[in-house]
């Protein structure tokens, strides 16, 4: 095993919940393997990228309803490709050259994978987008 694939596997998390057994899909296989490790290991990252997100997008996001804040989530990671390229390079840049080859066999399933625990980690967090101003004032 080379160093860096020896590093990439030793600093991600371990996810108890996300079991493996031999009547799932690869792609559940891949998912729960990889792609859960690797989106929780970047999650600081991956919020500190959709705060900016809504600073870019002049800060709309803060004056929503929490419905219309939950579709602007999903509209940037469904519909934003500039976004989602940027999020999904942020999750692909800690696979192995092992794991990156098994990904590039079934990339759209895996990418809708990816983008959909990235969603749900999001909205799972989304006290988190507040807006800086209020907090600050109070």
């Amino acid at each position: 095993m080379s160093p860096r694939q020896s590093n990439l596997k030793d600093i991600r998390p371990d996810i108890p919940s996300a079991s493996i057994n031999d009547s799932m899909s690869n792609e559940e296989r891949f998912q729960n393997l990889v792609l859960r490790p690797v989106i929780k290991l970047q999650n600081d990252l991956l919020v500190a990228v959709f705060k900016n997100y809504i600073v870019k997008h002049k800060s709309v996001f803060y004056d929503l309803t929490m419905e219309k804040r939950i579709d602007y989530i999903e509209n940037a990671i469904h519909k934003d490709m500039k976004f989602r390229n940027s999020v999904k390079g942020m999750v692909i840049g800690l696979f192995t050259v092992e794991e990156y080859s098994i990904y590039t066999e079934n990339s759209s399933a895996l990418n809708k994978r990816m983008m959909n625990l990235v969603k749900e980690r999001y909205l799972s967090q989304i006290q988190l987008f507040e807006n800086p101003e209020l907090l600050a004032a109070v």
